[in-house]
């Protein structure tokens, strides 16, 4: 996971070069890492395109549980929200 770390932390700085208006940007504490075949990568394209609106009905925590439980993901809820 060090890259995933490495990654976070050049982007935010990155992001935060763009201007003022991005000085307090931060990403979450976490992260997690997805794999999809090539046969869906245009419908993960779309998925993630309209994300924002399925924020608007379900927030990021539900949404991620639904997924979770939807392709039978075993998890351990102690390690997924550091709220």
């Amino acid at each position: 996971m060090q890259i995933t770390k490495e990654i976070k932390r050049h982007s935010s700085r990155w992001i935060k070069s763009l201007g003022i208006h991005y000085s307090k940007f931060a990403w979450q504490g976490g992260y997690g890492a997805f794999s999809v075949s090539p046969s869906v990568v245009e419908r993960t394209k779309r998925y993630i395109e309209n994300q924002e609106n399925r924020h608007k009905e379900h927030g990021y925590q539900e949404e991620l549980l639904i997924l979770l439980e939807a392709y039978k993901i075993d998890y351990d809820p102690a390690f997924l929200f550091n709220d």
